[in-house]
């Protein structure tokens, strides 16, 4: 801001004089010892009387080989400094209204120690304050709370086949029985009785019909839930609970009159439910991903944690473990070891030569296969245009070229008009993808495309490219499947 000020004279005897109106240091007594340097002869320091520290610079040295009469200096360049900040210092104090002093206070470098040293003690007190804190749960979102609350529908689990549990949560009903551990008996074995489920984790006992006042919640998924028809046939009793045995003189005839077109769980639900807990990827296996840095190539990277069979995936060269991101086992973004090579596309080599203990590769079969493809007739080449939905924004069809054709019906695919230099971010799709289309589409269904920058019609776009014979009436559909 005051930069305009440093045209002021800055001579050196604006330097000088400023010095000479201190007060002088008190002569240094001459029986001290004398030492020589450079065939110049110094006092020797002693104590605080024969050292000296410059208030430009910080450097600490003897005093006698200071500049100045003062010695407030190492050498000319920081005297002059010195006075420059005080003309800075002055000017600065006079645009804020302050009162001119006798010594304006000079705008001063901190010396190189004192840096360090205040360094060292802000990163002591960061460490201190991290290890007070108190760790705050995070609140977690209250999905009853807002479903019940705006009379919402909740997509039911059955929906997302891809998810754990998938396969399962369809044999999970309102009104399927169950045969589950009697809490309510003073047998002192254990013993089991039929429950009816009220939702989805919501159970109650057969025989208490209306009253829900010894309902109880219970995870279905656990060793001890079993179908209608297991206590039978492994000779496990069946007894109700205490507290209605009053209500029925016959309790078998009962159950056969609850239990006639009934449903309950299939015999192998406990089986489903542990392998659908089962996770092919796991922890320390090396995958190849494509780079998120540069879209064209992929990177090896290090499977740090598996949840739900979403992967967090860290770059192996991250030093720290930040550089990572989430990703499903099944997304197309991750192959085995190896692919890039066997298809032809680009791939950054690790520089880590030393595997961590437990690291291996993870086996082709772990990933989702995709569809075979057949490119013996008309297939796609370089130069062709399409439309595919732009990997760096989600939401937009865009106009696109296919860039280069890889092996096993890859591609490697670029977004017309925002395209960089380099090809760095070609994106791969396969032909399969559901994420490309032939020339055309986005006008046949009536979806928005967004065109390269200064072109309108695709058509028109394409005629004058000089590009039309690749996307003619009978080649719309070259090469999608």
């Amino acid at each position: 801001m005051f930069d305009g000020y440093d045209s002021c004279s800055e001579d050196s005897s604006s330097s000088s004089s400023s010095e000479d109106s201190e007060e002088e240091v008190p002569s240094i007594p001459a029986s001290l010892p004398i030492i020589k340097n450079n065939g110049q002869v110094y006092t020797y320091p002693d104590g605080k009387a024969g050292m000296a520290t410059c208030e430009m610079c910080g450097m600490v040295g003897v005093r006698d080989a200071f500049y100045s009469k003062t010695k407030r200096f190492c050498s000319v360049s920081c005297s002059r400094s010195y006075s420059s900040n005080s003309k800075k210092a002055s000017i600065l104090a006079r645009l804020q209204g302050k009162p001119p002093t006798k010594k304006a206070k000079v705008l001063q470098k901190q010396p190189l120690m004192a840096k360090l040293a205040a360094y060292a003690q802000y990163q002591a007190n960061q460490q201190n304050q991290a290890k007070s804190k108190t760790v705050v749960p995070v609140e977690g979102f209250d999905w009853g709370h807002y479903v019940s609350s705006n009379n919402l529908v909740g997509a039911p689990v059955s929906c997302f086949k891809h998810v754990p549990m998938g396969t399962c949560w369809g044999d999970i009903a309102e009104g399927v029985r169950v045969e589950v551990p009697n809490t309510d008996s003073s047998v002192p074995t254990k013993v089991y009785w039929i429950a009816s489920i009220i939702k989805l984790a919501l159970l109650r006992y057969e025989g208490f019909d209306d009253d829900s006042s010894r309902d109880f919640w219970c995870n279905l998924c656990v060793p001890e839930i079993h179908p209608v028809g297991w206590c039978a046939s492994s000779g496990k009793p069946l007894v109700p609970p205490k507290s209605i045995q009053h209500k029925c003189t016959n309790w078998k005839s009962f159950l056969v009159t609850r239990l006639t077109g009934a449903k309950t769980l299939p015999p192998d639900f406990s089986t489903k439910v542990q392998e659908s807990m089962q996770y092919p990827i796991k922890k320390l296996m090396r995958v190849e991903v494509v780079d998120k840095t540069h879209l064209c190539r992929t990177r090896v990277a290090l499977v740090e944690q598996v949840i739900g069979g979403r992967l967090r995936l860290v770059y192996e060269e991250s030093e720290d473990g930040t550089d990572d991101f989430w990703c499903h086992m099944y997304s197309p973004l991750i192959h085995c070891i190896g692919w890039s090579r066997s298809i032809g596309h680009r791939f950054k080599r690790s520089d880590v030569s030393k595997k961590i203990e437990g690291q291996v590769d993870a086996a082709p079969h772990l990933f989702l296969k995709v569809k075979d493809v057949d490119q013996s007739g008309e297939w796609f080449k370089d130069g062709m245009k399409l439309e595919a939905i732009d990997p760096l924004n989600l939401s937009a069809i865009c106009v696109a070229t296919v860039r280069k054709v890889l092996a096993d019906g890859y591609l490697m695919i670029g977004i017309d008009g925002s395209e960089a230099a380099d090809g760095s971010d070609w994106f791969c799709y396969h032909a399969t993808s559901p994420s490309i289309f032939p020339a055309g589409f986005c006008e046949i269904n009536d979806i928005e495309l967004t065109p390269p920058r200064g072109a309108t019609l695709f058509l028109a776009y394409l005629c004058v490219k000089g590009v039309q014979e690749n996307v003619g009436s009978s080649h719309v559909t070259v090469g999608f499947i």
